[in-house]
């Protein structure tokens, strides 16, 4: 799901929720070639039925996409942590979005499974929460999936 280190964003500021998306849509753009006004409006499309604030300081915003031909992933750690009405009104400083095709189905399921069995691990977030530097935090990332793919 990451490609590589440029899709782990390090130190990301925004004011809110929406602006916080719309930096990840603008970086998911940019990494994965697809339609960053689409994608914005997916997202906030799906925030509307429910929260992807997962509790823990976590969320895992997702949309489908017609341009995409695998799920993608990009990681960002926020600056400081912003209000995400989450499932447990705690504030999120460490997001996941990912973005599948438009017909994945259960691969979609499956990819977000993933991402949210990888985020339940508290010893890797909390070194998630540590690490300053982009290349660090991909680095934790792959090994941790890794890990979880060989168990």
């Amino acid at each position: 799901m990451l490609t590589g280190p440029e899709a782990v964003l390090a130190s990301v500021k925004a004011s809110g929720k929406k602006a916080m998306l719309a930096e990840l849509a603008s970086r998911a753009a940019a990494v994965f070639s697809v339609d960053e006004r689409r994608l914005f409006d997916r997202l906030l499309e799906r925030e509307r039925l429910g929260s992807t604030g997962i509790g823990g300081g976590i969320a895992i915003p997702h949309a489908r996409m017609p341009s995409l031909t695998k799920p993608v992933g990009l990681f960002a750690r926020l600056a400081t942590p912003i209000d995400f009405d989450a499932i447990d009104e705690r504030p999120v400083d460490i997001v996941f979005l990912l973005a599948a095709p438009e017909g994945a189905g259960a691969d979609h399921l499956k990819a977000l499974a993933r991402v949210s069995r990888l985020l339940r691990d508290r010893a890797l977030v909390d070194k998630l929460r540590a690490t300053e530097n982009a290349e660090a935090l991909y680095a934790l990332l792959v090994d941790s999936i890794q890990t979880q793919t060989a168990a």
